[in-house]
């Protein structure tokens, strides 16, 4: 499928979701960790749709699949946050993120790792 916009990606669209969630529930976190943990969930869930998008918008398919693994990458970093959170008891586990965690993850490994 022909997309015109990286706004037309699925995988950016959840990516950008999952950024939302994630400000949703850090709004919760303790004073103390404004410039700790909330800033770098926060910092981590916005590099995904952004890395997407900066690849994307390179026109290049080898620059696009770098920027597509900084992406993976800051989903890994972003779940193992969201799972400390979780342990420190500053948000509860959360359906919904979940889920785009799964489905974001599972778009970028195969856009990075297409079956031959």
């Amino acid at each position: 499928m022909k997309t015109n916009s990286f706004k037309d990606l699925i995988v950016w669209q959840k990516a950008y979701k999952l950024v939302l969630e994630i400000y949703k529930i850090t709004c919760n976190f303790p004073k103390s960790e404004l410039y700790a943990l909330t800033s770098q969930m926060r910092r981590a869930a916005i590099s995904i749709p952004s890395n997407i998008s900066e690849g994307y918008g390179s026109g290049y398919k080898k620059e696009y699949t770098r920027f597509l693994s900084i992406a993976y990458a800051s989903l890994s970093e972003l779940e193992t946050q969201y799972l400390l959170a979780i342990d420190l008891n500053y948000t509860n586990s959360n359906e919904i993120i979940e889920e785009l965690f799964k489905e974001t993850g599972k778009m970028l490994y195969r856009m990075i790792h297409p079956i031959r």
